[in-house]
């Protein structure tokens, strides 16, 4: 489990903060998404992917070490046997947070907290980790593309030298030569 916070706990005392959780989290499974507080959405996250995590797990130690923890077998067997087999590609993030409007009674911040189920795309998860490599060179990313860029005309050039010499070789073909060196100078 997560190491709890200091000072005041939601609602109490820390057994009836930990019962509150073990509920929040026993509908999130059984309900897929609930509105809440924003402050129990915050707490509820890392102790429901904490159980996700060991229904990925998926041995009996896992489950009665969930067990322990939501009384309700039928939520638990649901938790096994389609949530943990619907999020095995993800690596951490089973939950999404969605802030939504106050609460009409007492203005209180309110936030929508849902199972992320849809599959992980390969292609999001290389773009995400380009965007991280990119952040991570800042800089200095700049000046080695300013560098290799005059490399790039270079190596066209050189195709096009490569091409006026094999040409007169054939007289036919001088016409089509011009014509690529054109075209590789306007590139």
């Amino acid at each position: 489990m997560p190491t709890p916070t200091k000072g005041p706990r939601l609602g109490g005392g820390p057994a009836h903060e930990r019962l509150m959780l073990a509920n929040l989290a026993q509908s999130l499974f059984e309900h897929r998404r609930i509105t809440t507080t924003v402050t129990k959405a915050k707490r509820l996250r890392p102790f429901a992917e904490r159980l996700v995590t060991f229904a990925k797990r998926g041995d009996l130690a896992s489950r009665r070490r969930v067990l322990g923890v939501i009384h309700d077998k039928t939520v638990v067997h649901e938790l096994f046997t389609e949530i943990a087999p619907a999020v095995s590609q993800r690596d951490g993030g089973y939950t999404r947070i969605t802030k939504i409007g106050p609460r009409k009674g007492d203005n209180a911040p309110m936030a929508v907290i849902e199972l992320v189920l849809e599959p992980v795309s390969p292609k999001q998860a290389t773009v995400a980790e380009a965007e991280n490599a990119t952040r991570r060179a800042g800089a200095s990313a700049a000046p080695a593309a300013a560098a290799e860029a005059p490399a790039e005309d270079s190596t066209v050039e050189d195709a096009a030298a490569e091409t006026t010499t094999e040409a007169p070789a054939e007289a036919g073909t001088t016409e089509a030569t011009v014509t690529a060196e054109g075209d590789a100078e306007k590139a």
